[in-house]
């Protein structure tokens, strides 16, 4: 079994419980991967970039391997991974893939105005 240690983790000030009560403005971020893989490496680059781009200071990241935890895969309900979870502020959104859609991610997040997206696919040849 492995220790919370051999997780790889991210933190920031939202992580605490209280902070996360008395914290407006703060992210609690959740990033679920498995293992090693090219995919995951990408979303853990991306979303930090993202976050330190567009919540530098307001923000608290996790880093999950869910198979190590596997635990945790089950309490989230996690059919698909990389998957982010933003559970904080309300309401809990979740984004899947690795993290390369930075203007759906940010519109998700409540940091981009709400401009309609172009369709998926939009522009793909037939």
């Amino acid at each position: 079994m492995t220790s919370a240690d051999d997780v790889p983790t991210s933190r920031g000030p939202a992580d605490d419980e209280s902070a996360h009560e008395d914290a407006e403005g703060h992210y609690a971020l959740r990033l679920l991967i498995v293992g090693t893989t090219p995919r995951s490496a990408r979303a853990i680059v991306n979303i930090r970039k993202l976050c330190e781009e567009h919540l530098a200071g307001r923000y608290g990241l996790e880093v999950i391997d869910i198979a190590e935890h596997p635990e945790v895969a089950a309490r989230e309900q996690i059919i698909a991974a990389p998957t982010l979870i933003k559970a904080l502020p309300l309401p809990l959104r979740r984004f899947i893939g690795d993290m390369s859609q930075t203007d759906r991610i940010l519109l998700g997040l409540g940091l981009l105005a709400d401009e309609p997206l172009p369709p998926e696919g939009a522009g793909d040849r037939e």
